[in-house]
């Protein structure tokens, strides 16, 4: 842990997210046949990403000075590896759908950080997926693309 990247890290992502929340104010607060508005999700992850950096800053005051005189490499590889998984997912999403994307992009994340345990990346990423997209649909009236029309679940 680099005390001085995570401070800068931490304020950076508390600004994004103080700017999702303000900015979350401007999408429409209903949608057509969802009972929640669009705002609602970048919102409430807005202030998810605030609280977040706000524990990172905090956090960062109470680094021992030991910790601070190791040198540490960068990981460019993982980082690279998630960074194009996010963007992809990010582009892909309309045409395979919330739970194949979500479920992909976990499983990627989980493998790139650590290697093995395959079953249990894979049981985490596909109850995170039914899960949040169950939730999010069916309990709060939402909508999120669900599955691509040709696998012809939808």
């Amino acid at each position: 842990m680099n005390r001085t990247f995570d401070r800068y890290a931490g304020i950076v992502f508390l600004a994004a997210g103080a700017a999702f929340m303000l900015e979350s104010k401007n999408i429409s607060s209903s949608a057509y046949g969802s009972s929640i508005g669009a705002n609602i999700f970048p919102f409430v992850l807005g202030l998810l990403l605030s609280l977040l950096s706000l524990r990172l800053v905090y956090g960062t005051f109470r680094y021992k000075r030991q910790e601070e005189k190791k040198k540490e490499s960068l990981d460019y590889k993982r980082f690279g590896i998630i960074l194009a998984a996010a963007v992809l997912y990010a582009f892909f999403l309309e045409e395979i759908g919330f739970v194949i994307g979500t479920f992909l992009f976990l499983m990627i994340g989980f493998q790139t950080m650590q290697r093995g345990r395959i079953w249990v990346s894979l049981l985490i990423s596909a109850v995170f997926s039914f899960g949040v997209y169950y939730l999010f649909v069916h309990v709060l009236d939402g909508s999120l693309p669900g599955f691509p029309a040709w696998l012809g679940l939808t």
